[in-house]
């Protein structure tokens, strides 16, 4: 029982109350959900605390009493070293412990769910082993959905390549947030980029792609960026780029968030920069009718936030096109001896009754930045040098804010409230909160010490900064994404810079304390003590995570750094369009779906005028 033991010591379970006992279970089921790294790994710290104890104390875990466990945990804990592991431990648990507190106090109501707009859903199993089309997407997401659209609307025979399963509105309101989050994500959330420091980065995997799963928080995609992108890469479809956002935006429904359902996260977030003179105003989202159930990152339980698979899907099948689900796509099927060069012929299809193939002409890519360049090596087509590489992240931190009353800050907009005034330095601040274990930011102490901060996690506001890094990652692998990103000196001082300014932030509008997510001094009180602390820290001490992967595919005119050119066609092979993440030439500098859906219509519609 290391695991019971070990959940035990870390939340000070001492039997007076029943939610903690409940814990282990949920944990286990969170590990079945994790790569098998990723549990072996977690399973091989939890035996390595249990060993201490037991060498300690001649006694496992499990077998001591909380006294005892507390003072194993507090000999640990003097231990500087030993503080990543014991992080990285209690991640999983706090996300189980966060789950069964609120179960224990009771989910918020959602309301009735409304009937989502009809798709035309085929599982694999289901589909013929040999069928035809005019073209394939291989992705639901922002990217795939919006070029689905395109060319279906345009008269092609289109068939949509999902892996992940489509899950309804209505199913989201019926089950618990973490049973969402272990569905809804690949490698049930633990997709981690190896390097100095890892960083989490979790990405969706279902009829919808991340969509599903992000904060609908939707930007532009700022002019400074789009001219970056046409001078420096030749990506000449950013030139026009303004008119596609424009149509991403009525798509989604895209409006400013109203004041009324922001909750006190974002309102604290509005105050400190009103007290500050920082430009700040509620996020513009594509989520019409919000009531504030904070689940956008397990999936909206009442169907406003404007995913793809409500918004831009529906508006595909209507034209005829047809998704199948639970297809991971083996490789693109390539015609060598065509008199103009190869050209795409069609996929193969991965699925327990046997490999299926659809012939077709025209290929979209559109699984993602970490997807799309292991797709293109199985498939012959990965040969670009560049192909995998210029994968930028978005690195985020996170700080946390004590207050004297309730903030309940999973009572409201999950991503309420930007604020730009480090944005030109490439910062970029967003009150965000979310439900109970399931934040970035990692609550410090251990034992009881820990259960005193869950205990006290409702008078608790959060902001996140994440920055516009340079393209220091890449996408390895064919079979499996492996993703290796070292983060740059430049980025490591902008973090450093990004929680000082959360800390002023959340200062300004009142905090008696600031937790800072730095194991070594994890509260201060005063900004001068902040900066103290931060002059001796570095970024690799912070809390990191990452959510927004781009430009492995970059599109742009030199076909020596660009894997596509200027149009989004992969060089080297007809009939072959990138039309996801991967495209973007480089950081988009804020929330990337807009951008995303916008490249995917330009690069679609450049095809189709052609």
């Amino acid at each position: 029982m290391t695991l019971a033991g070990l959940v035990s010591a870390l939340i000070a379970d001492d039997a007076t109350a029943d939610w903690p006992r409940r814990v282990p279970a949920r944990l286990e089921t969170v590990l079945t959900t994790m790569p098998f790294t990723a549990r072996a790994g977690l399973r091989a710290a939890a035996r390595t605390v249990d060993a201490y104890a037991l060498a300690r104390t001649g006694r496992t875990l499990d077998a001591l009493t909380p006294p005892e466990r507390e003072s194993v945990l507090r000999a640990l804990a003097a231990r500087p070293a030993l503080q990543p592991l014991l992080d990285v431990l209690k991640v999983p648990v706090l996300l189980a412990a966060g789950t069964e507190r609120m179960l224990h106090e009771g989910p918020a109501p959602t309301g009735r769910a409304p009937q989502d707009p009809p798709l035309d859903l085929t599982p694999a199993s289901a589909w013929p082993a040999r069928s035809t089309a005019d073209a394939v997407v291989v992705g639901s997401g922002a990217g795939g959905a919006m070029a689905a659209r395109t060319l279906a609307r345009a008269g092609l025979d289109v068939v949509v390549l999902e892996e992940g399963r489509h899950h309804s509105t209505e199913s989201f309101g019926r089950r618990a947030p973490l049973d969402r989050f272990t569905e809804l994500y690949r490698d049930g959330g633990a997709t981690v980029a190896v390097g100095n420091p890892p960083l989490l980065l979790p990405v969706g995997r279902a009829v919808g792609g991340t969509t599903v799963v992000n904060s609908g928080t939707c930007y532009r995609t700022p002019g400074r960026v789009l001219a970056r992108w046409a001078q420096q890469f030749g990506f000449s479809l950013a030139d026009g780029l303004d008119r596609h956002l424009d149509e991403a935006e009525r798509t989604l429904r895209v409006a400013t968030q109203p004041v009324d359902v922001l909750g006190n996260n974002g309102l604290i977030a509005l105050a400190g920069a009103r007290e500050l003179g920082w430009e700040a105003a509620p996020l513009r989202r594509n989520a019409p009718g919000c009531r504030g159930s904070c689940q956008c990152v397990v999936g909206c339980p009442t169907g406003a936030k404007q995913s793809v698979q409500l918004s831009v899907l529906p508006d595909a099948c209507a034209a005829g096109a047809r998704i199948v689900t639970g297809a991971r796509v083996e490789r693109i099927l390539v015609d060598p001896d065509r008199p103009a060069g190869p050209r795409a012929a069609g996929v193969r299809v991965h699925r327990e009754e046997g490999a299926l193939e659809i012939l077709a002409p025209l290929i979209v890519v559109a699984a993602g930045a970490l997807q799309s360049p292991p797709l293109l090596r199985r498939s012959g087509l990965g040969r670009h040098p560049r192909l995998g590489r210029n994968l930028s992240v978005h690195p985020a931190t996170s700080v946390a804010g004590r207050f004297a009353e309730p903030v309940t800050a999973w009572k409201g907009v999950l991503q309420s409230v930007g604020v730009e005034a480090h944005h030109d330095a490439g910062i970029l601040i967003e009150a965000t909160a979310t439900p109970p274990g399931m934040g970035s930011f990692i609550l410090p102490g251990l034992g009881g010490e820990l259960r005193r901060e869950l205990e006290g996690a409702d008078r608790l506001a959060t902001l996140g900064a994440m920055i516009a890094d340079r393209p220091s990652g890449r996408v390895i692998g064919h079979d499996r994404t492996l993703i290796r990103y070292d983060l740059d000196r430049r980025d490591a001082g902008r973090l450093l810079r990004a929680v000082r300014a959360l800390g002023e932030l959340l200062f300004a509008a009142g905090a008696e304390e600031v937790l800072t997510g730095i194991p070594g001094t994890p509260r201060v009180r005063t900004l001068p003590e902040l900066d103290t602390v931060l002059a001796s820290t570095s970024a690799r001490q912070l809390h990191l995570s990452a959510y927004h992967p781009t430009g492995t595919v970059a599109a742009g005119s030199s076909d020596q750094r660009c894997p596509a050119d200027p149009l989004g066609r992969l060089r080297g092979v007809h009939g072959v369009l990138i039309a996801d993440a991967s495209v973007l030439p480089s950081c988009p500098q804020v929330n990337p779906q807009l951008s995303i859906m916008a490249a995917a219509l330009a690069v679609a519609e450049a095809h189709l005028g052609g």
